[in-house]
């Protein structure tokens, strides 16, 4: 049996490794693969040598390879998949430097693929492995072109991989994606499936490589041209690290899904920037409404508030709108003071407006909305240009 990574002792990482080439053991040349499992990864180190021992176990009698596209974790992610596909030809690694996200890793590694079918899966341990030969077989016993490992599904759990809340807010999610999209899957925020490689080839142009819902983006994108089949599996608990999933994916979500509705007429950036912008609203109506509080006069108390919703806004697109790009360190700093000198034009054509507008104390809202709007038409252009310029 080939064999990438043998663990001994049983323990989750502390059991020593041997790779063993397919060459090895077969006495010949290395088969062509007719699997690839691709695995996106962030601060994996821990996870990968023992998800690939994993593979080998079960995918025993299969031809298969797992591509590792690594975002240039900080743990050495890229490292240690290196050094097994070393000495394991099945093996191999995409490092991506100033590139993030879940669904562009998962694209690449797709475009990376030879092999007729394709598993996406995460690398920390939730994904069954076991599910991997059943979702092949039924690609190849019939016209499948897509099998999804799917919790919502009979015989399928969340298991104790998502918390209580985790929960209630994926069945939001997926209630929104059935009835925005009219997407028929049971669980489209899956993220564990397989799907014939030619299908995805085809389907790649559509796709935004932004976000972590890349089974929807080609669910959606396809336009109920896929030929779908679900089969049960349970979601399990993460071993290792944490999760990557923060409370700002919802507005990324939000994002993909509005994306689709309005047939991808704007790009998901675009409107990860508007939402931000639409939560600095709310950010500059508090701020000024304080600020007249404490009477400080309103042109001035627009200026402040403007410079705090500025704030609020390039850290709210530092995580999210940008975080392929997104900066850290002294970078951060530089930024902040180049967003805030971008958007200089759009903060004087703000206060202009709303102090035009700016007649009666009880319509301080509709002057702070006005000047807001028109202040936020300029920042767009002027952060993606300047700010976050792709280097």
């Amino acid at each position: 049996m080939d064999s990438a990574v043998r663990m001994e002792d049983g323990n989750a990482g502390e059991g020593r490794t041997e790779a063993l080439t397919g060459a090895e053991l077969t006495g010949a040349g290395p088969v062509a693969a007719e699997l690839s499992v691709i695995l996106p990864s962030f601060n994996e180190a821990a996870n990968i040598p023992i998800l690939i021992g994993l593979l080998d176990e079960a995918l025993a009698g299969i031809a298969w390879e797992a591509i590792v596209v690594d975002d240039n974790s900080p743990d050495g992610t890229a490292e240690v998949a290196r050094k097994i596909a070393g000495s394991d030809a099945r093996v191999r690694v995409i490092r991506r430097i100033g590139r993030r996200g879940l669904s562009g890793a998962c694209i690449e590694g797709i475009l990376a693929s030879s092999a007729p079918f394709v598993a996406v899966m995460d690398a920390d341990l939730q994904h069954d492995e076991t599910m991997l030969p059943k979702m092949l077989a039924a690609l190849k016993a019939d016209d499948t072109d897509l099998v999804v490992a799917s919790r919502k599904v009979d015989g399928g759990t969340i298991g104790e991989g998502l918390s209580s809340f985790r929960a209630w807010g994926s069945n939001l999610a997926n209630g929104l994606a059935q009835k925005l999209l009219n997407v028929t899957l049971k669980d489209p925020m899956s993220g564990f499936f397989m799907i014939r490689r030619d299908k995805a080839e085809a389907l790649a142009p559509k796709l935004s490589p932004q976000g972590f819902k890349i089974l929807l983006d080609l669910v959606s994108s396809a336009g109920g041209t896929l030929k779908i089949k679900e089969l049960p599996f349970t979601f399990r608990e993460r071993q290792h690290g944490e999760s990557k999933l923060d409370t700002l994916v919802t507005l990324d979500y939000f994002g993909l899904l509005l994306a689709k509705y309005f047939g991808n007429v704007v790009s998901v950036r675009f409107l990860m920037f508007g939402l931000v912008g639409a939560s600095g609203l709310f950010v500059h109506l508090a701020a000024l409404r304080v600020f007249l509080l404490s009477d400080m006069e309103f042109n001035l108390a627009q200026t402040a508030a403007s410079f705090v919703a500025m704030t609020s806004n390039f850290f709210l697109n530092n995580q999210l709108t940008y975080r392929d790009r997104r900066l850290t360190g002294m970078r951060v700093l530089i930024g902040l003071l180049t967003f805030y000198a971008v958007c200089s034009v759009g903060v004087l054509a703000n206060v202009g407006v709303a102090n035009l507008i700016y007649a009666d104390p009880s319509y301080w809202w509709f002057a702070g909305t006005a000047g807001a709007i028109m202040g936020a038409v300029w920042n767009y252009a002027a952060s993606s240009a300047l700010t976050w310029r792709k280097t």
